[in-house]
């Protein structure tokens, strides 16, 4: 093996709730970092110092950007070549099979840039065998040079959790593989430079399994007490209550709660690139991910059946409704919508004919779903539905201005307040 690139940059490719953290500690570390990512938003919002992740303050980034170890661009035309590239590029199904082609684009493009010693980190979800049949292939026909001879290829799975106030990407630890011993090797040297603890697995495959492992035992178990929770009416039982008694439970027992739907990249993807893998090499099905796929998908539908039964009762009908949703983002402390179930409850109103407003102030104009408008001071509506329980303003609002709520997060208290 050559030795390592004696060039001190860093390519981080992709600049979002992954890689723009990733980028941080990267500078804070004392490495040059080149951010790349064709959101052309997103580029021209992080050049001037406006930071679109909650995990990385404004103050900070403009900080990175006036030592000038950090720059971000649209493309590869200004660098030539790095010592460590790092992909964070997203995933998408696309009819629920995987989307790789991010991870094809940027390793073409990183590719021509490879010199002896350089590593290239896959970071990206994927099922396992991504980094070793499909990246290594494009990293070697575009360098023309072997990997694990020439240079070095790792795989180590995100566990960015946005908004997290608790746990970070420095204080989280982080598993690291690599296509063989030397490889493994510098990509623990790179992340424990960063000053993140590093949990070695013996190969990429293996790696590549753990992350999906992760959140797919998420799911799963969130599936299980959203199916509790559409039928504990039926039962006569208090489900937040009976939870709340078997987290007592010192052994044996891990609180899940129900909700309106899961959303972000993790668990409305995750577990399908699993459950694609082992029906593509085992021939078989994966029925556990499955079946929580079909629970979790439908919860944004059983809060529209709820919501037309309380609005019933009162003699009204949810055509024509005015009605409010406290929060758009999938998760609290953050801006990220995607795949949020509110944007599916929003269309699901809309199709029923509801007039559907909003309130988020995380989320920006910009991102703004064209499927709500904005609260404004002054309006009133039959019902809320809390979605997303950034703090505890928002449904506190909701039951002052709305004659009804539907609590989806259990946060709520009152005559007019009911759980999902």
């Amino acid at each position: 093996m050559a030795p390592r690139n004696n060039d001190n940059v860093v390519v981080v490719v992709g600049q979002g709730y992954v890689g723009l953290p990733l980028a941080m500690a990267a500078v804070a570390s004392g490495h040059t970092v080149v951010g790349i990512d064709t959101d052309h938003h997103r580029v021209g919002s992080i050049a001037a110092g406006i930071s679109p992740v909650p995990d990385v303050s404004s103050t900070d980034l403009s900080s990175a950007l006036a030592s000038g170890r950090y720059s971000i661009y649209p493309d590869y035309a200004g660098l030539t070549e790095f010592k460590s590239a790092i992909i964070t590029v997203p995933t998408p199904l696309d009819n629920s099979n995987p989307n790789l082609t991010f991870i094809e684009s940027a390793g073409t493009s990183l590719a021509t840039l490879i010199t002896p010693g350089s590593l290239v980190v896959l970071e990206s979800t994927t099922y396992p065998g991504t980094t070793e049949e499909l990246l290594v292939p494009i990293l070697e026909s575009g360098s023309n040079l072997t990997a694990g001879t020439d240079f070095y290829v790792g795989y180590s799975p995100e566990r960015i959790d946005p908004g997290n106030r608790e746990w970070n990407l420095l204080n989280t630890p982080k598993v690291v593989s690599g296509i063989d011993e030397d490889s493994a090797s510098a990509v623990s040297e790179l992340y424990s430079g960063f000053g993140i603890t590093v949990v070695p697995v013996s190969g990429t495959r293996e790696a590549e399994l753990t992350k999906l492992l992760e959140n797919t035992f998420r799911h799963v178990n969130i599936a299980l007490v959203n199916e509790l929770a559409m039928f504990s009416h039926q039962l006569g039982v208090d489900i937040w209550e009976s939870i709340e008694a078997a987290n007592t439970k010192p052994f044996g027992f891990m609180k899940f709660t129900p909700g309106p739907g899961v959303g972000g990249h993790c668990l409305p993807v995750d577990p399908s690139y699993l459950s694609w893998a082992i029906k593509e090499k085992a021939g078989a099905s994966f029925r556990f991910v499955e079946l929580a796929n079909t629970v979790n998908s439908f919860m944004p539908s059983f809060v529209i059946s709820e919501s037309r039964r309380l609005i019933e009762e009162r003699g009204n009908q949810i055509k024509g409704s005015r009605i409010l949703l406290g929060g758009l983002a999938y998760k609290p402390q953050t801006s990220d919508t995607r795949e949020s179930p509110a944007l599916a409850i929003a269309e699901l109103l809309r199709d029923h004919g509801a007039h559907v407003s909003a309130i988020d102030d995380y989320v920006s104009d910009f991102d703004w779903p064209s499927l709500t408008s904005r609260h404004k001071i002054g309006e009133t509506y039959d019902i809320g539905i809390v979605i997303t329980a950034h703090d505890e303003e928002t449904p506190q609002l909701l039951s002052e201005v709305c004659e009804i709520v539907l609590d989806t997060r259990n946060v709520l208290s009152g005559t007019n307040v009911y759980r999902l």
